[in-house]
């Protein structure tokens, strides 16, 4: 029996279980079982075979934006309307067949988006290139998930679905659970909050089907039985979000008004052009990026080149992020914005001072 057929007969069976106090241990042994099996399915053990082709696209600019969605909701028009790349479009299914990067400027920074090809039920699996479509997906800092407004909310659920299959958690921050391998001393158990959702006998249950039996837990978070062997795992991608549905202008303006109230969730028009620069406002607040702008010393600062960095960087991130000689020979920097104690004065800091949008930075070097 192949992979795809266990993974098959357990879903069947977690179908057919009942959901109660009883069947909990046993339910948390076929989760475990299942994301076993799904991960052979992603990175297979054996080498047997032709090496197989990915989408090879070299990560550019100051981050990256995926589209993903199934054939002909418009993905290849985005890209066309919100960059100056021409990826082709038509009428018929499929068009697209390799990933298509074009670069979005926004506020000075630099973004990537990348229009992946169609990807159709079963990807996860690998059907239609599919594997290869949601593995780039992994890559990207923020996805857009492209739907059509005219069909039903299935398409969403199943590529969800196609997506939470191979490990990309949509809009979900990574369980606050440490775990740690140890060579003895069986297993020990902590946990500072109570579990409602799952308990001490299931999690053990789990660490033994792994063959885990010497290692510290310590649960900080009231976590469900699939978080924890997320973090068993540990090659889960927590990846923000946008639901953007596509084609308003065929929908009455009621349906309009209930899809753009959803959580997450945005109406465009990409033939009509309509709400694409709220679209682009919001990839840009998903991408929670500040811009820092740098300055010599007696010259005024540079604010048409800005730095564009994850929130929370520190100043060794914007030294290295500049040149790579520069954290090793730093002496001090001076930060004029909302990151000084003494705004609008300048504060002399550290490498570890973290910075805040639109601070200016001054580097000074040994």
């Amino acid at each position: 029996m192949g992979v795809v057929e266990k993974i098959k007969e357990i879903e069947e069976e977690m179908a057919r279980t009942q959901k109660n106090k009883a069947t909990e241990y046993h339910l948390g042994l076929l989760k475990a079982k299942l994301a076993r099996y799904r991960q052979q399915l992603l990175e297979p053990t054996t080498k047997s075979g032709p090496a197989g082709t990915g989408f090879d696209v070299q990560k550019s600019g100051d981050a990256r934006v995926a589209l993903i969605g199934f054939p002909s909701v418009g993905k290849s028009t985005l890209l066309s309307k919100l960059t100056h790349t021409q990826s082709e479009a038509a009428a018929y299914e499929f068009t697209t067949l390799t990933a298509i990067p074009g670069v979005l400027e926004y506020k000075g920074a630099r973004i990537q988006l990348l229009d992946l090809p169609g990807i159709v039920e079963g990807a996860s699996q690998g059907r239609g290139r599919g594997r290869q479509v949601v593995s780039t997906a992994k890559t990207a800092d923020v996805i857009l998930i492209m739907l059509d407004a005219t069909k039903s909310d299935e398409q969403r659920r199943l590529l969800e679905y196609e997506l939470d299959a191979v490990g990309i958690r949509l809009n979900k921050n990574k369980p606050d659970v440490v775990f740690k391998k140890r060579t003895t001393g069986g297993i020990t158990f902590n946990c500072t909050v109570k579990l409602t959702k799952t308990d001490e006998k299931t999690i053990r249950t789990i660490l033994a089907g792994y063959k885990l039996h010497n290692c510290d837990v310590m649960i900080r978070e009231d976590i469900t039985t699939d978080e924890f062997i997320d973090v068993l795992i540990g090659n889960r991608k927590y990846i923000p979000c946008l639901y953007v549905y596509n084609k308003i202008d065929s929908i009455s303006l009621e349906q309009v008004d209930k899809i753009a109230r959803s959580p997450q969730s945005l109406v465009i028009s990409c033939e009509m052009g309509l709400n694409l620069d709220y679209l682009v406002d919001r990839i840009w607040e998903e991408l929670r990026m500040v811009k820092i702008y740098t300055k010599k010393r007696g010259v005024h600062p540079d604010l048409d080149d800005p730095v564009c960095l994850r929130k929370g960087s520190s100043i060794e991130t914007v030294c290295n992020s500049i040149h790579r000689s520069l954290a090793p020979n730093f002496r001090y920097a001076l930060v004029w914005g909302k990151s000084s104690k003494f705004s609008p004065h300048a504060q002399k800091v550290s490498l570890a001072h973290a910075v805040q949008d639109e601070d200016v930075v001054s580097i000074f070097t040994k």
